[in-house]
């Protein structure tokens, strides 16, 4: 009995890898995400992993991170956004699903460093 479970197993994966390996090309190669064009142009004024390693910055952009995700109305973009901080200015990059959370985003990063600190590089996704 084993060994005709044994045989079915090997048998169903052998089919099942004639079926992926005579797929076209295109049906194998997994979608680029969406926003990888946007991606590209959001290096100027430094990138996340690039931030200075200071204390008060990391935490400033843990705190920051925290009061986006707490915020249960924004979208998965808007949680993702990318958080920047240098010498207490926080920079928000990366795109968002429209103006009212472009402004949710902006609003929240406030929260935790006064509005004149933050600088909204948010681009709403068409």
């Amino acid at each position: 009995m084993q060994k005709i479970v044994r045989s079915f197993h090997l048998a169903l994966a052998v089919a099942c890898a004639g079926l992926v390996l005579s797929l076209p090309a295109h049906a194998q190669s997994s979608a680029q995400p969406d926003n990888s064009a946007q991606n590209k142009n959001q290096n100027p004024g430094g990138t996340a992993d690039n931030q200075p390693n200071a204390t008060s910055d990391r935490q400033t952009t843990a705190n920051v991170r925290k009061a986006i995700i707490a915020d249960k109305d924004l979208s998965t973009y808007a949680h993702n956004v990318k958080i920047i901080t240098k010498g207490g200015t926080v920079t928000l990059k990366g795109p968002v699903k429209s103006d009212d959370e472009k402004q949710k985003v902006v609003s929240d990063a406030a929260s935790v460093v006064s509005a004149d600190k933050v600088v909204d590089q948010l681009t709403v996704k068409q």
